[in-house]
């Protein structure tokens, strides 16, 4: 969930960290010993040793940042258009982003493509922590987006979808790369509604990206990708948990884990010679995100809810697909693992797309769209009664 941070009227914990939660710390320096590290590196586990030093980085400094929110008042209230019915300490992403920086900094070569990504995910982690703070307007943080995007452009990470013989090709690409950065972190962010919401999405989306990297041989990819998953899995227990959040993401995070998955997704190779399954990988794997960014987009313009640019980016709505999900009748713990088990269902198509025939892609192409038809006719229905 993202909001300012409000300091007036918070009803929140005292800031405090557990002894239990001090106990964990010596487990992330445990993994560091080099000698653990070779261990697992031995066994051919080197995706486990970087999925559990991110877990339990992000495990130990959830707490800790937890802590300096309630006493800094760095608070989401409640509001009309919010589910959560308590104050909530913002600014769990900084744990998330700290725990992947970490884990990525002690274990990675940084290639060119990596220092990209790195230095976008970080200008859009401070605007987002920013937000948080201070609530920027929304072209402000647009432009921090747009400046993410072009530093990774600039370190070379580009969609290559326009051919290199058309005029411009060049300038295309990246433009289009900036529109795919720009799409996706917004795409995560707007998803971050629920607890639990944006970054179980986070893991899915990144287990996937590991299994197809691992099927197509881009083993950087795949560790990359393991250590996302597990700086959100170390989060997950504080966000989504029986009882309420104690700590929300806030726009930092979810606009850290947008931004990293885009950047994956743009770095992998994910088919030899055949553009269609290269596209269509990464898009079936964030396919819940990509595709309500894209219904919510388009039912707001017929609707008449916003006639230009600047009035989408401000608007705030209850109209995303987990709120629609729960005005069918579903709780929000319902509506969180529903949408789980679609993208993961979508994450198990793109992994049939590796070595498939013609045919055989073009029918699992066809069951993803017949799997989104369902959920824009369910979602339908849920506009109707968003409100009552």
């Amino acid at each position: 969930m993202s909001g300012a941070a409000t300091r007036a009227n918070a009803v929140a914990p005292r800031p405090r960290v557990t002894m239990s939660e001090l106990a964990r710390l010596p487990l992330p320096l445990l993994l560091l010993v080099p000698v653990v590290r070779l261990w697992f590196s031995r066994g051919g586990l080197d995706w486990l040793y970087l999925m559990l030093l991110a877990f339990t980085l992000a495990l130990c400094a959830v707490p800790i940042v937890r802590a300096a929110a309630l006493w800094w008042g760095v608070l989401d209230q409640p509001a009309a258009r919010k589910v959560h019915a308590v104050a909530t300490p913002l600014l769990g992403g900084v744990a998330v982003y700290g725990a992947f920086a970490v884990t990525v900094l002690a274990n990675f070569e940084f290639s060119r493509p990596l220092k990209g990504v790195a230095l976008g995910a970080s200008l859009v982690v401070a605007v987002g922590v920013l937000d948080d703070l201070r609530d920027l307007p929304a072209w402000l943080k647009l432009l921090g987006q747009v400046g993410g995007a072009g530093l990774a452009l600039a370190y070379g990470v580009t969609l290559l979808v326009v051919p290199t013989w058309i005029p411009g090709a060049v300038w295309l690409n990246g433009i289009l790369t900036v529109l795919w950065f720009l799409t996706v972190t917004n795409a995560v962010q707007f998803l971050d509604g629920m607890d639990g919401l944006a970054a179980g999405l986070g893991i899915i989306a990144g287990i996937f990206f590991s299994v197809v990297a691992l099927q197509t041989r881009q083993g950087y990819l795949m560790f990359l990708s393991a250590a996302l998953v597990g700086a959100c899995l170390g989060f997950l227990p504080y966000n989504l948990r029986p009882g309420g959040a104690r700590i929300f993401l806030g726009d930092g995070g979810a606009s850290f884990i947008g931004f990293t998955l885009a950047g994956l997704a743009v770095m992998g190779e994910w088919a030899e010679k055949n553009p269609v399954i290269a596209l269509f990988t990464p898009a079936l794997i964030l396919g819940v995100p990509l595709f309500d960014i894209a219904f919510v987009g388009v039912t707001r313009v017929v609707t008449g809810k916003v006639h230009s640019l600047p009035e989408w980016l401000a608007y705030a709505g209850k109209d995303h697909i987990h709120h629609r999900f729960e005005a069918l009748g579903l709780t929000k713990a319902q509506s969180v693992f529903l949408i789980f088990f679609i993208s993961a269902t979508l994450g198990l198509s793109a992994t049939l797309l590796r070595g498939a025939t013609p045919r055989a892609a073009g029918l699992v192409l066809i069951q993803a769209a017949c799997i989104l038809a369902i959920i824009a006719v369910l979602e339908g229905v849920g506009r109707g009664r968003v409100g009552r």
